[in-house]
């Protein structure tokens, strides 16, 4: 007897959101997650014990190529990486999805256009309550419905900056954002960017897919469990070895995130797959992609009195800004920065930090890595290694300095930028991509691996490419058609 009619590992943006789309089903579901729960606790809205003692940072090790550790910062709990997310809710832009010319090289595409997965970043934004208004930004992709909910509304400071921004000639639109604003503000009076929901006042996958998925009662979740290997005998998937034992189930989906799914599959190599599950093609932990970003704060005479800032974006180098018009990236703006996080993230003398934060506005700049075969996840002695080959870094710098112009122009005098590094999750993803040829890619463009007909992945690793914009909407779309795919062949 099998312990479930499908076993998702996971709980993060893809596993929690294909659980909901599959609960009306009454499939038997199982959901594994390696991690807890997030508990509240003063340290939930302590910037000193996130930022500056890493107190949910989990104690991972993972190595560089040339065996240096390095704690990566990704977080192993229910929910996965989206408790700590901005809930940037964003869906790739209509031309993300056909092959684009950058710097340093071109982008493949999608073996789909955004017309095939619009359906499902409507449903989406529903599911996650997005909050945001179309229109207003240029690149605006087609939609046939509106946002669920108004925008956030920009405090003070923020709708200055948006007046200064269009005095200058950008399109400033509302960031779509899924937060509960009064919600989130009544536990205490702090950004949510990079601070764990503990309350619900973010939508993550845990408060909004997976809450919903286990209203259901065929659906169910098992926390603290680790999945070590997946047998398989010939291209059939048999059952997982976990910590809580062996378990099977007739359909397996993985969901672990780009880094731990990719490394599953390469654990779980045998005598009949000796490169790993899913593998024949050697795509399994190639193409990893890690947005280039960087923090800048602009500063000015003002004084900055937000309390979370996170509201507002410009996109008016997405497609084109480069020497010969090529595309930049996008621009968003950071939760606030204060004094603390920004002391425990520099070594500036508390002081200095405060005199910093209280009159800066802290963007978030991101351009578009580009796939890399080469740019990998690998296994040594049962440790991960991490070998990113950045791409695309002339595109963002020269998006850096467009900003930077523009926002002198609009009065910030003194401005600061500072790249972040491999200890820094930006957006990992493409470690085991779709699309429609076996021998380039490692599952089909619903999810399904080519090689396993009963195994399928539901996560970050599945983008082929990274585009310029937070995934998570993508990765949530993705998730519900995979659950209209797979309802479709049980109920045929």
């Amino acid at each position: 007897m099998s312990d479930a009619d499908l076993i998702i590992i996971g709980s993060g943006m893809g596993g929690a959101t294909l659980a909901a789309g599959l609960a009306p089903t009454g499939l038997r579901i199982l959901i594994l997650e390696r991690g807890e729960r997030i508990a509240d606790s003063a340290e939930a809205r302590d910037p000193v014990a996130i930022f500056g003692r890493g107190h949910f940072r989990p104690a991972e090790t993972w190595l560089t190529p040339d065996g240096t550790p390095f704690n990566p910062g990704n977080y192993a709990c229910v929910g996965g990486n989206s408790k700590f997310y901005g809930a940037v809710l964003i869906r790739y832009r209509e031309a993300d999805f056909a092959p684009i010319r950058h710097i340093d090289g071109t982008t493949p595409g999608w073996p789909f256009p955004y017309g095939t997965l619009a359906p499902w970043y409507d449903r989406a934004e529903a599911l996650y309550q997005v909050r945001g208004k179309g229109g207003i930004d240029p690149t605006d992709p087609p939609r046939a419905v509106g946002y669920p909910y108004p925008p956030v509304p920009h405090e003070p400071t923020i709708a200055d900056l948006e007046r200064r921004l269009r005095a200058v000639g950008l399109h400033p639109a509302p960031l779509p954002l899924a937060v509960d604003l009064p919600r989130w503000l009544a536990r205490a009076t702090t950004p949510w960017d990079a601070f764990p929901d503990t309350t619900g006042g973010k939508l993550d996958a845990e408060t909004a897919a997976l809450a919903h998925a286990l209203s259901f009662p065929n659906v169910r979740l098992q926390a603290g469990v680790t999945v070590h290997r997946i047998e398989a005998e010939g291209d059939r998937i048999t059952g997982l070895l976990t910590s809580a034992g062996r378990l099977s189930a007739p359909r397996i989906v993985l969901a672990a995130g780009a880094v731990m799914t990719a490394t599953l599959l390469l654990r779980s190599a045998s005598a009949d797959h000796p490169a790993g599950l899913a593998n024949r093609s050697d795509q399994v932990g190639r193409n990893f992609m890690n947005h280039n970003a960087s923090a800048l704060l602009a500063l000015s005479p003002r004084k900055n009195r937000s309390i979370y800032q996170k509201t507002l974006m410009l996109n008016d180098w997405y497609l084109t800004g480069g020497p010969k018009g090529e595309p930049l990236g996008n621009i968003q703006l950071l939760g606030r920065v204060s004094a603390p996080i920004l002391a425990a993230q520099t070594g500036l003398p508390r002081a200095l930090a405060k005199l910093i934060a209280d009159r800066a506005i802290d963007f978030y700049v991101m351009s578009e890595d580009l796939p890399d075969p080469d740019s990998r996840v690998t296994i040594k002695d049962n440790d991960i290694v991490l070998d990113w080959r950045r791409s695309n870094w002339a595109a963002h710098e020269a998006l850096v300095a467009c900003l930077k112009s523009a926002l002198r122009k609009a009065g910030f005098p003194v401005l600061l930028s500072k790249a972040f590094d491999r200890r820094t999750p930006s957006h990992q993803c493409g470690t085991a991509r779709l699309g429609a040829d076996p021998a380039a890619s490692v599952a089909d463009p619903y999810g399904r691996c080519h090689d396993h007909p009963n195994l399928w992945i539901c996560d970050a690793s599945l983008l082929p490419t990274s585009a310029a914009v937070n995934p998570s909407l993508t990765i949530a779309a993705l998730a519900l058609r995979q659950a209209d795919r797979i309802a479709q062949e049980i109920a045929a």
